[in-house]
């Protein structure tokens, strides 16, 4: 009987070093996500020594209106230009928005959904075809899609 001295391989040369591996491989990033998400959680980021872990029910009530009132930028500029439609009209208002977008280019990816939004608010306070008559090429012209959204 001869005895062979090399490597026994399961089939097509898989071996349990590669089962291992492939497992490590799956498991590993998971473990390493959790761990680092536990970690920032336990993170005093608030320089507060005397609370090092806030969690969410400990919130209180005056840092959640403080966090509420610290709204992202487009936010503001799409309130601010839906008032200013009802007091103005949606020229106006898409005329700021286009210079708002001109002066802060980071607003850009928003101009569309804001100009939607105007769209759509000069339909119901100016019907449809008056609303129309406003459209300009804003954005894509994204104030006629929301007009033309709002009436059907």
């Amino acid at each position: 009987m001869k005895h062979s001295t090399t490597n026994q391989r399961t089939r097509h040369g898989r071996g349990p070093a590669r089962r291992i591996g492939r497992t490590l491989a799956l498991v590993l990033p998971v473990v390493l996500v959790f761990s680092g998400t536990l970690a920032v959680t336990r993170v005093n980021w608030s320089g507060n020594s005397s609370h090092s872990v806030l969690t969410a029910s400990e919130a209180s009530s005056s840092d959640v209106s403080t966090r509420a009132s610290s709204r992202a930028a487009q936010d503001v500029l799409r309130d601010k230009l839906l008032v200013e439609l009802q007091e103005k009209n949606p020229g106006v208002a898409l005329t700021h928005l286009q210079e708002a977008v001109h002066d802060r280019p980071s607003l850009a990816k928003h101009c569309v959904s804001i100009a939607r939004a105007l769209g759509r608010a000069a339909v119901r306070v100016y019907g449809p075809p008056r609303a129309q008559s406003f459209a300009r090429p804003v954005c894509d012209t994204s104030f006629a899609s929301g007009v033309a959204a709002q009436h059907t």
